[in-house]
């Protein structure tokens, strides 16, 4: 039953149940320039044009053999990843290639994963030949264009298990090869649950994403969620949102959305954009939940946008700092909805011992922001990473997850998945837990994110985070601009190698001299900054990406 009593153990069986209920409500539009040229979807017409897509898919992978979807964000992406779900095939969702350009990453996946089938649009079937050039492994499957085409054949098969797998969720891969997070159909059905719990998502509700639609925020969070909840999303393409910030929140407003969100960049960016766009206008007073993940969440970025955008109607309660990751499908904690983001404000040089004093409010200190509660049916613990022991109150360690939201571990890695998902507290025997690699600390039943583990620089006995160093550095001197640099540790003959002074351009035009490997990032073309946008949004892996590529840039 349909829109109050769901049953369905899918959200392939959600969008069929939906179609028959309401077969000509609009569920989603896409907006292929981010303003003017629509293109719309009802239930109706998604669930017909994906049982078409489906047909021809079955007479060549069977379910359980992989997919590699290589589709531009837009709504044939959308329906070859249903035609998936409705398939039991499973969808590896990627970026497209270029074809003059090798992907490390994507040579990767495709070495993991083996993909029976290559779906995209005929222009990417048109590039087979000097794709396959500089990716080998692509040759090997068989390519489709199926949402091209449609001979009138309908699929019309059960839908898979609910433990099946619908998809693999690759990791960034840019500290080490990426890995593929098996979600399951159960997975996803339950993490949707749980922010539609935490966050109060109802089917009146309104959303705009620019998010890439290939990892857990945008996928997830802006594409399956509404199907889940029942409420309709404009989408557009992350390019178009890179090339004008403010293109974000002039949907907001054309469209009344009440949801929409992404990293604390984005929030960033548009601030900055503002003070250059004196003729914006826009009503933002019907958005109620601005969620903020992805990446660390700076008090700063909140207060900053808040007293840009308050004239044109923007709440500061409407800010939703919320933390989650791959391996646990999307979201593992989030705040109130309609209250202010919780804060700590904590002895910076406590923190570098991985201790957590609070000082008084408006005194000096660094200001963490909470990232709220975790859904009934989890359990997180703050852990030892050494000791695996529980850490005491006031001490920062690893954050633990387990709960019906946690994958079911990496694709064709036995090792990998036993070590990530199968962790235990000292002297307990059961092998439950997910090591999340993030660090932070629990005050007062709210999650508070410090770092990522594998980032930590220690330097001389204190454990620096290196979102910090950036962000003294960025305030150091007017040339630097806000996110154009990057901290990271070298080794000792890395550093002796890299003596001699190089001339570098600065973010706004100037010229600085560093010594290496210390690089300054300029100002990103769109095409770069989409690559940095499409990397992946979880907690954990959107700080790393964003911080390699800057350091390689």
């Amino acid at each position: 039953p349909l829109p109050d009593g769901r049953t369905a153990s899918s959200v392939a069986e959600l969008l069929r149940a939906r179609a028959g209920h309401e077969p000509a409500r609009r569920c989603y539009t896409f907006l292929a320039d981010g303003e003017a040229r629509e293109v719309h979807e009802t239930y109706a017409s998604l669930d017909d044009r994906v049982r078409a897509i489906a047909a021809p898919l079955t007479t060549v992978a069977a379910p359980g053999e992989r997919a590699l979807l290589l589709f531009p964000p837009g709504l044939d992406y959308l329906r070859a990843l249903f035609a998936c779900f409705y398939t039991g095939i499973i969808a590896v969702p990627v970026y497209p290639p270029r074809r003059d350009r090798v992907d490390a990453r994507l040579e990767a996946i495709l070495r993991d994963c083996s993909p029976r089938l290559i779906l995209g649009p005929s222009s990417l079937l048109a590039d087979r030949v000097p794709l396959t050039r500089v990716l080998p492994a692509l040759g090997d499957a068989e390519w489709l264009a199926p949402c091209d085409a449609d001979d009138g054949a309908r699929w019309d098969g059960p839908s898979p298990a609910a433990d099946r797998i619908a998809f693999l969720q690759y990791t960034s891969g840019s500290t080490s090869t990426a890995k593929g997070v098996m979600v399951s159909h159960e997975n996803l059905v339950h993490n949707c649950a749980v922010m539609e719990h935490l966050v109060g998502y109802k089917r009146e509700d309104r959303s705009v994403t620019w998010l890439p639609p290939y990892h857990d925020m945008g996928l997830i969070g802006n594409l399956l969620l509404p199907m889940y909840t029942g409420y309709w999303t404009a989408l557009m393409a992350p390019t178009v949102f890179a090339q004008r910030p403010l293109r974000w929140l002039e949907l907001v407003h054309r469209y009344g959305a009440t949801t929409s969100g992404g990293p604390n960049f984005a929030y960033q960016l548009c601030t900055d954009a503002l003070a250059r766009s004196p003729d914006f206008r826009a009503d933002l007073s019907r958005w109620r939940i601005a969620f903020n993940g992805s990446e660390p969440v700076r008090h700063e970025t909140l207060a900053n946008f808040t007293a840009a955008f308050a004239p044109f109607g923007f709440r500061a309660e409407a800010f939703y700092p919320c933390y989650g990751l791959a391996e646990a499908t999307l979201m593992v904690s989030g705040g109130l909805a309609d209250a202010l983001p919780r804060t700590l404000a904590v002895d910076p040089v406590a923190l570098t011992q991985h201790e957590v004093v609070p000082v008084e409010s408006g005194g000096p200190g660094a200001l963490l922001v909470g990232c709220g509660r975790w859904a009934p049916g989890h359990d997180v613990r703050v852990v030892d990473p050494e000791t695996c022991q529980p850490c005491a109150p006031g001490s920062v360690g690893e954050i633990w997850v387990r709960g019906p939201s946690v994958a079911r571990g990496y694709w064709n890695a036995p090792a990998a998945t036993a070590a990530t998902f199968g962790a235990s507290l000292a002297g307990a025997s059961d092998n439950a837990y997910l090591r999340t690699g993030d660090l932070g600390t629990l005050h007062d039943g709210e999650l508070y994110i410090t770092g990522r583990r594998k980032e930590l620089l220690i330097v001389r006995g204190r454990n620096l985070y290196p979102q910090d160093l950036e962000l003294t550095a960025a305030h150091a001197h007017p040339v630097l601009r806000m996110g154009g640099g990057a901290a990271f540790g070298v080794t000792r003959a890395a550093r002796n190698a890299s003596r001699s002074c190089r001339k570098s351009t600065a973010a706004r035009g100037r010229t600085i001299w560093t010594r290496q490997p210390r690089r300054s990032v300029g100002r990103s073309s769109p095409s770069t900054a989409y690559r940095s946008l499409t990397s992946c949004w979880s907690s954990a892996e959107a700080c790393r990406a964003r911080r390699a590529a800057r350091s390689s840039a």
